[in-house]
């Protein structure tokens, strides 16, 4: 015989080595199975506490029968809430702290946010606080100036609300609407600071 069809005989004649403890593997696969279960109900349990220490904060305002004409629409998505000024504290009452697609529309009487698969809200222009462009809010950083959040009163606590529309060129407009709504809406006593 050639040398080489002795190599290739031989090469023919190796087979991998069974597999004889399955016992073991399967047992591995299902500890490590488990361990992703114990994790992600881990994490469910820490959402659902954030919500009950959150549970002072009241239901959530709908929109009025009538709002008046629309000034702005925005088609993007909503990316949460957070406690204003605090970009990580993230709000999860009421369903603000789940992301979705959003239909924003800006009338006289407010922002009326309609989420599909989550919970609409309003927020009342006497509500608005101020809107500006920021780079983050809880679990979403994008480029400088790539949300434009809203900030506002609801129970007495200032709630910030990050929505990034689907053309971002949209996001000054927006800026500039709510903040004008404030100077309106808002009234000082005394002399004007």
């Amino acid at each position: 015989m050639t040398p080489l069809i002795a190599i290739a005989a031989e090469a023919a004649e190796q087979k991998s080595a069974e597999v004889t403890d399955w016992a073991g593997r399967l047992g591995w696969v299902a500890g490590l199975l488990l361990f992703v279960v114990f994790v992600y109900w881990l994490m469910r349990q820490g959402w659902k506490w954030r919500g009950s220490l959150q549970s002072d904060l009241p239901e959530l305002p709908t929109a009025p029968d009538t709002t008046g004409e629309a000034r702005l629409t925005l088609s993007g998505r909503y990316h949460g809430s957070t406690t204003a000024g605090q970009w990580l504290d993230r709000i999860v009452a009421h369903g603000l702290g789940t992301r979705s697609r959003v239909e924003l529309t800006l009338t006289d009487a407010g922002i009326e946010v309609a989420r599909p698969g989550a919970n609409d809200f309003f927020v009342p222009a006497d509500a608005l606080r101020e809107a500006r462009l920021d780079k983050g809010i809880a679990g979403k950083v994008l480029a400088e100036g790539g949300l434009l959040i809203v900030t506002w009163e609801h129970g007495g606590k200032q709630l910030d609300s990050g929505f990034r529309s689907d053309r971002a060129a949209e996001h000054t407009a927006w800026v500039e609407a709510i903040n004008s709504m404030n100077a309106v809406t808002t009234t000082t006593e005394g002399i004007a600071r």
